[in-house]
């Protein structure tokens, strides 16, 4: 498929589409929030708990960054501080940048296929 590719459902007559749209289309229920298969859905919740994640390790960063601007600062014990750099190393990794990066893979792959959906697990 070459990049000027015309989308297979451009020009399809209204009541056509419309008939997709009652076929396919989802209503916006908070259990649909959680049984939702559309892509774009679960990759936007990727996405904001990512966020979320990426403001709690903010936080245990400044802390850190806090106790480091002077000696002996003690807004944290040195076993505290211990433990945040941890929490901080784990957050960042587990917590924010996988989730980001299946967050962006589920938005993204399938509309650069041309997939309707992605495929899940059944």
């Amino acid at each position: 498929m070459s990049a000027t590719a015309a989308h297979p459902l451009e020009g399809a007559p209204p009541e056509a589409m419309r008939q997709l749209e009652e076929h396919w289309g989802e209503e916006k229920t908070f259990r649909t929030f959680f049984t939702t298969v559309d892509h774009k859905r679960i990759g936007r919740r990727y996405l904001v708990t990512a966020g979320l994640f990426f403001g709690f390790a903010g936080v245990s960063a400044m802390v850190m960054r806090t106790q480091l601007a002077g000696p002996e600062a003690g807004i944290v014990s040195p076993q505290e501080y211990n433990q945040l750099f941890t929490m901080h190393g784990t957050a960042m990794i587990f917590l924010f940048s996988t989730p980001m990066l299946f967050g962006f893979g589920n938005f993204l792959v399938p509309l650069m296929v041309g997939a309707r959906d992605m495929a899940f697990p059944g």
